[in-house]
């Protein structure tokens, strides 16, 4: 089974997450099958804070992965994140 979830890299004090697709039964930090996106949870100022190509994602959950849960909390944040910037974008050519 393919599951999407997190693999933790950076340094002590300092996760920084890859966002990865992979079986089941490889490690946490192991083999994957494809990398969508990442998550910097110590992210501060102008520093990007979570990227998720949304349509990989979408392929990869019609194929029959499995999300686990933190990913499934950060698919939310990013799909809210992508409707308000889209919001934002056509108001102002709207207004003219």
């Amino acid at each position: 089974m393919v599951t999407i979830r997190l693999a933790r890299h950076g340094s002590k004090k300092n996760p920084f997450y890859h966002i990865t697709v992979a079986d089941r039964a490889a490690k946490r930090d192991g083999r994957f099958i494809e990398r969508v996106g990442f998550y910097n949870p110590v992210a501060r100022g102008n520093a990007e804070k979570l990227r998720l190509d949304l349509e990989r994602l979408d392929y990869w959950l019609s194929v029959g992965a499995q999300s686990s849960d933190t990913v499934k909390k950060l698919t939310q944040r990013a799909r809210k994140q992508a409707v308000e910037s889209a919001t934002v974008e056509v108001e102002p050519a709207a207004a003219t």
